[in-house]
């Protein structure tokens, strides 16, 4: 691909922005790809995890990566350069900056996402709307409104969408969760999900002209963000509330979804959540906390627990797991059974699960071949439900107030076992990370309550949390409603 100007780029992106391809609501049908038939995928956000889907893409039988997608130019040339190395003159690739150009091919099938967060749920959007599958990164939404348009999205045209949380692809887990499910460890009662860990401060960018290498336009796409700062490109975007999700609804996301799914079938989104913590040490630009504790409570009275803990210090422990307690005191760790009172694990028996097998490349694979949205191991539906957990903690987050850093703090009512858990937490922050009371304050949010049928917050706390349901977006970009859809 011949190199194109930055001037003519910004044109074409202008252009692009009113294209055709928003079908308002004019189904476009997947391609049959039969079981011999080479599937043809676009791979969009080429940095870090987008290097991990090419790889998986690749590894697939009769599977052809037809187009990379990056709004650096210098990102979409190194990737362009390392695909013509693997491929050996076997494929022919191309390379776009808009992934609206890769999706009029009629003869393009599937897309997988690796962009930046905000840009997730747009791309899933436009994509099932001109009849292509989708494989989409963690976390399918950037916020509560646009992960309900993908759901609906599907919905209406009958594409395979598959979220990128592997564990859904594993079949122990899966056994596990159906185990659970089944009462065979009495009932749950608290499905916890741990993200820690360590990870640096980002310091500050000042803002700058952007790259004449990347497409600024292309790149904020629907983020409200004006001024550009080399701390968006390409990996602490993550830290910014416009443009990512924090750790919780990162990394943690994973953990999230496996919590959730341990949480009794037929429960779809908490009633109430909050959050406690802080962006300590750093003193950094970024917005988003590296210290959190968080609870959100289901209709059946179940709960999902959540940690996030990022600062390092001697001695840290790295914990990126779940945890399972039950109403009769027996917990599930690292895959032990303790019985109630017990302090010796037996290790979890039980049989595999129901998954599309083959990991999560190749189950996806399966599905878009058989044009099945059923075979999807993490389907838009139940992947909405996981990332609204983060979404609902974030947002109590984001509304809390300031109180000194103590035990005090911990606000949960009468749930002894939230404030042991948030104890354990603040302990580790002062006695191991060492962060005096002095000087330091948690970010205390409040319970917000929440609708699960108009999937709206509800209550004191309910206008103001009701602001978070939805980011604005740019001219161009915009999420459709689901009208529109």
């Amino acid at each position: 691909m011949s190199k194109i100007t930055r001037r003519q780029f910004i044109k074409s992106s202008t252009a692009f922005a009113g294209a055709s391809l928003l079908l308002g609501g004019t189904k476009a049908s997947a391609r049959v790809v039969g079981a011999n038939e080479r599937l043809r995928i676009a791979v969009a956000g080429l940095n870090g995890r987008g290097q991990a889907h090419v790889g998986g893409w690749l590894e697939q039988e009769n599977v052809e990566i037809a187009y990379v997608i990056d709004p650096d130019q210098r990102v979409l040339d190194r990737a362009l350069k390392a695909l013509a190395k693997r491929a050996a003159g076997k494929l022919e690739t191309k390379g776009v900056r808009d992934v609206r150009e890769a999706l009029e091919d009629k003869n393009l099938d599937a897309l997988s996402i690796a962009t930046p967060n905000h840009w997730h749920s747009l791309m899933t959007i436009w994509a099932a709307q001109a009849g292509k599958h989708v494989y989409v990164e963690k976390p399918m939404s950037h916020d509560i409104a646009e992960g309900r348009v993908v759901v609906e999205a599907q919905k209406k045209y009958g594409v395979v969408i598959q979220h990128g949380t592997q564990s859904r692809s594993n079949a122990h887990i899966a056994g596990l969760h159906e185990a659970i499910h089944a009462g065979k460890f009495g009932k749950l009662k608290i499905a916890y999900g741990y993200c820690c860990k360590p990870r640096s401060g980002i310091g500050f960018r000042e803002p700058a002209e952007p790259p004449e290498t990347l497409d600024w336009n292309l790149w904020r796409g629907p983020a409200q963000v004006e001024q550009f700062h080399r701390n968006y490109v390409h990996y602490n975007w993550h830290w910014f509330w416009k443009t990512g999700n924090g750790d919780l609804n990162n990394q943690g996301t994973h953990q999230l979804d496996i919590a959730r799914w341990a949480i009794d079938a037929g429960q779809t989104h908490p009633v109430r959540a909050m959050a406690i913590g802080g962006r300590f040490q750093w003193d950094d630009q970024g917005e988003t906390p590296n210290t959190m504790f968080a609870i959100a409570e289901y209709p059946n009275g179940q709960y999902v627990f959540f940690n996030v803990r990022n600062v390092n210090y001697d001695g840290y422990e790295h914990q990126v797991e779940n945890e399972y307690y039950f109403e009769d005191g027996g917990r599930i760790i690292r895959d032990k059974y303790y019985a109630p009172g017990s302090d010796v694990g037996e290790k979890v028996d039980v049989p595999d699960g129901k998954v599309t097998p083959g990991g999560n490349w190749t189950s996806f694979i399966t599905a878009c071949r058989a044009g099945d949205p059923n075979l999807s191991n993490a389907a838009a539906d139940e992947s909405h439900y996981s990332c609204v957990v983060g979404h609902l903690m974030n947002n109590s987050y984001r509304l809390g107030k300031k109180m000194p850093f103590n035990l005090k703090a911990g606000q949960f009512g009468d749930n002894k076992d939230a404030y042991e858990h948030f104890a354990r937490l603040h302990d580790i922050m002062s006695k191991g990370v060492g962060i005096p009371e002095d000087g330091n304050e948690y970010t205390v949010g409040p319970w917000v309550t929440f609708d699960p049928e108009t999937e709206r917050f509800i209550g004191e706390n309910g206008d103001e949390a009701n602001v978070l349901l939805k980011d604005p977006n740019r001219p161009g970009f915009e999420i459709p409603s689901i009208a529109e859809v």
